[in-house]
C-alpha cells in the first residue's frame, strides 16, 4: 500500500505539476518512463540482494529510501529535479516486489498463492485508493500545494518499519514443506539455466505485455479524465479512488477463482490461464473509450479494465514462483527489467502520441489489447508440471 501511495502521488497530481512546469504530454510521459527505467535497473540489483540479504532487514531498508525520495519530491523547484526524484524513487521502489514475492513463496504453498499473491497485490489498490483522498484533503486551490501531499506520504512510509521490526522475527520467514511435485524445484539447476529456460521468456512475454497496460491506465486516468474528457479535478480524483477500488476487487477475486478451479476439476495451471484470459478479455474493453464521452458508461468500461489489468498480477506471480524457490528473488529481478523497460519506452511514444493526436483515446484502447497477446504463449508454450494436477 506504501508503495502505490509514493507512487500514485504524481499521478494524482499530474495536471497540477504539469501547470507549473510547464509540461507537455511527451515531458510528462518521460516523467513516468525515468521512473520506469530506474525500476528495471532497481530490480537487477534488488533481485541479486533479496536471494542473499535477510529480507527483514532489507525490505526496510528498500521502503525507508523509497519513502525519503518520495518525501524529497515536495520539495523539487525544476523539472530535472522532478526526473531526479522519481529516478531515485524507481530504483528503491523496485527492491518491494523481489522482497515480497520471495516472501510469499517462503510462507506458501503452491495451491496457496494465487489467492496470497492476490492480497498481497491488493495492497497497491489500498495505497492508490487512499491517496487521491490524501490529495483531496491537503490540496488547496492554490497551484503549488500538491507539495504537501508529498511529504506526508513520503514520511508516513516510514513509520511502516517500527512494527515490522517488533512484529516480524527472523525465523518467521521459513519455507513451508515442499508439496507434491515441489522439491525437484527447490533448487531450479543454475541460474543461467533457469534464466533462459522456456518458461522465463514466456515470463518475459507476458510481463512486458500486462505491466505496460496497468502502468499506462495507472499513470494516465487523472489527465485522461481532466484533460481528455473535461472532468473536475475533484471528480478526476474521487473516481480515482473508485476505480482502484474496482481494480483491488478485480486482484482478489482472480486469486480466489483460481484457487476454486484448481480445487475442482482443473489442473493448477489450467485454473491460472484461464482467469488470466478472462482478465485479459475485461482488459480490452478500453476499445470502447474512443467512443465514449462523459458518462457512467465510459466510468464502467475503465472500471472492468482495471479489474482485469491488476487480475492478471497474482496469476503471474504465481508462474514465476514455479519456476525455482533458490532464485526466486532474481527472477522476479530480472523479470522487472522487461516488466519496466518496455512500459518505460511506452509511456514516451503515449505522451508523444497524446500531443500529436490532441486525445488519448487510441493510446489507451491499443494498451488494451496487450494482456490478450499474454495468454498464447502462457497456454501453449508454458508447459505441464508434476504438480500441476488438482
Amino acid at each position: 500500500a506504501i508503495n502505490y501511495m509514493d507512487r500514485q502521488t504524481l499521478a494524482n497530481a499530474s495536471v497540477r505539476i504539469s501547470r507549473e512546469f510547464g509540461l507537455t504530454q511527451a515531458q510528462y510521459g518521460n516523467v513516468e518512463a525515468v521512473f520506469g527505467f530506474a525500476f528495471a535497473a532497481g530490480s537487477l540489483v534488488f533481485g541479486w540482494l533479496a536471494d542473499r540479504m535477510p529480507l527483514r532487514r532489507l525490505y526496510a531498508w528498500v521502503l525507508a529510501l523509497w519513502s525519503v525520495a518520495g518525501f524529497v519530491t515536495g520539495f523539487v523547484k525544476s523539472y530535472d529535479e522532478l526526473l531526479v526524484c522519481r529516478t531515485l524513487l524507481g530504483f528503491f521502489e523496485a527492491g518491494h516486489w523481489p522482497c515480497a514475492i520471495r516472501t510469499t513463496r517462503l510462507l506458501l504453498d503452491e495451491r496457496q498463492r494465487s489467492m496470497g499473491n492476490g492480497l498481497l497485490q491488493s495492497g497497491a489498490s489500498i495505497g492508490a485508493i487512499i491517496t487521491p483522498l490524501i490529495m483531496q484533503a491537503l490540496m488547496t486551490s492554490e497551484l503549488g500545494s500538491w507539495r504537501l501531499p508529498f511529504i506526508v506520504v513520503g514520511g508516513v512510509g516510514l513509520l511502516w518499519i517500527i512494527p515490522w521490526f517488533v512484529l516480524l522475527r527472523g525465523n518467521d520467514l521459513r519455507p513451508t514443506v515442499a508439496g507434491p511435485g515441489e522439491a525437484a524445484r527447490q533448487t531450479g539447476g543454475s541460474f543461467a539455466e533457469v534464466i533462459f529456460s522456456r518458461r522465463m521468456l514466456v515470463v518475459f512475454f507476458v510481463i512486458a505485455c500486462i505491466n505496460t497496460t496497468w502502468q499506462i491506465l495507472r499513470a494516465w486516468m487523472p489527465k485522461f479524465l481532466q484533460e481528455g474528457r473535461g472532468y473536475s479535478e475533484t471528480h478526476a480524483l474521487g473516481f480515482n479512488s473508485v476505480w482502484f477500488m474496482a481494480t483491488d476487487v478485480g486482484c482478489l477475486a482472480a486469486g480466489a477463482l483460481a484457487v476454486w478451479l484448481a480445487r475442482r476439476h482443473l489442473s493448477v495451471h489450467a485454473a491460472r490461464v484461464l482467469v488470466f484470459a478472462g482478465c485479459a478479455v475485461l482488459c480490452a474493453a478500453c476499445v470502447l473509450v474512443p467512443w465514449l464521452g462523459q458518462g457512467w458508461l465510459l466510468l464502467a468500461v475503465l472500471s472492468l479494465a482495471g479489474a482485469g489489468a491488476l487480475g492478471v498480477f497474482p496469476l503471474y506471480h504465481a508462474f514465476t514462483q514455479d519456476i525455482s524457490s533458490e532464485h526466486q528473488g532474481k527472477i522476479t529481478g530480472v523479470a522487472g527489467v522487461a516488466a519496466w523497460l518496455v512500459p518505460a519506452q511506452i509511456q514516451k511514444l503515449f505522451g508523444l502520441l497524446a500531443d500529436r493526436t490532441g486525445s488519448f483515446d487510441l493510446g489507451l484502447a491499443l494498451a488494451g489489447f496487450l494482456p490478450l497477446l499474454a495468454v498464447v504463449p502462457l497456454w501453449f508454450f508454458w508447459g505441464k508440471s508434476k504438480s500441476s494436477s488438482p
